[in-house]
């Protein structure tokens, strides 16, 4: 492989990492889409390609679709919700707030309840703006048909997609909620929950986390205090996690839990908690994700 088409791959690797993981959900199974495209990049006659990006974006969208179709069969026996596998992300992928929302958990929450070819349709059109043509020839359908499923992944996103709405004292709200967890003050956290907030636990069968989704502040408020073990040290760290300001719960002075939510009118509204510790491992570092 001549050292121009190396770089050429380069040049596009943070796009088809988050083309991937937008589409899986999954940091690993994204590095792994990432490096089949590289394997078949090299094998291809790189001056035959008139437009790398596209190629590889092509490349990566037909793999993700198949390993899709593999992780939802696997979902099928996973133990309680799946949430997605969170990744730390740079400061500024808060300035695209489009980049920023639909590489949230919430977002990715809903794209997650869509069909794996509708979901790939939503990425890249309204995601990464690729036409309806481009997205015909990444999926091998007919353009009429990726039309018609964009409408219906617009659509079903549409109905379910929460908003996304940041209160200026968000921060200290979230301090405030994680400090009442720390101390185990029921009322306090109560005050700080929407009375009709959402928790959603992922804790893969190896770590607690409730089995279903928890609704209603007393009920998550109880199920908070219910989690946290009194004989560890309890430390969070604040980092931008899938473009959102996140907390990391280290216990004992290891990664416990990445919690992000939805804060609106100074009270949480949605909750996320990733606990499973296989899904904890890609926090080592930040990831660039860009839709360029």
């Amino acid at each position: 492989m001549s050292s121009t088409a190396e770089e050429l791959f380069e040049q596009h690797r943070s796009l088809l990492f988050t083309v991937a993981y937008e589409m899986l959900g999954s940091v690993a199974d994204a590095d792994d889409v990432v490096q089949e495209s590289w394997l078949r990049w090299a094998d291809v006659d790189h001056d035959g390609v008139l437009d790398p990006r596209a190629y590889l974006v092509r490349v990566v969208t037909r793999q993700s679709l198949n390993r899709l179709r593999t992780l939802n069969r696997r979902r099928e026996s996973y133990v309680g919700p799946w949430l997605p596998e969170p990744l730390l992300t740079a400061p500024d992928v808060a300035d695209d707030v489009e980049l920023a929302e639909s590489v949230s958990l919430a977002m990715l929450v809903v794209l997650d309840t869509l069909s794996p070819l509708e979901r790939v349709v939503f990425v890249l059109r309204e995601v990464f703006g690729f036409d309806h043509a481009e997205v015909a020839e990444a999926t091998g359908r007919s353009v009429d048909a990726v039309r018609q499923l964009a409408s219906r992944a617009r659509k079903h996103v549409q109905e379910r997609r929460p908003e996304r709405r940041t209160d200026a004292d968000a921060e200290q709200v979230a301090a405030s909620f994680f400090a009442a967890a720390a101390g185990g003050d029921l009322q306090d956290l109560m005050d700080l929950l929407a009375p009709d907030v959402v928790l959603l636990s992922d804790g893969g069968g190896k770590a607690k986390a409730a089995l279903r989704p928890i609704t209603g502040a007393d009920k998550v408020a109880r199920f908070l205090i219910g989690i946290r073990p009194e004989d560890e040290d309890f430390g969070v760290e604040w980092k931008p996690v899938n473009g959102t300001p996140s907390a990391l719960v280290h216990l004992g002075g290891r990664l416990d839990t990445v919690a992000t939510g939805i804060i609106e009118d100074g009270r949480v509204v949605r909750l996320y908690l990733v606990r499973n510790p296989d899904k904890l491992a890609g926090l080592r570092g930040e990831r660039t994700i860009t839709r360029v």
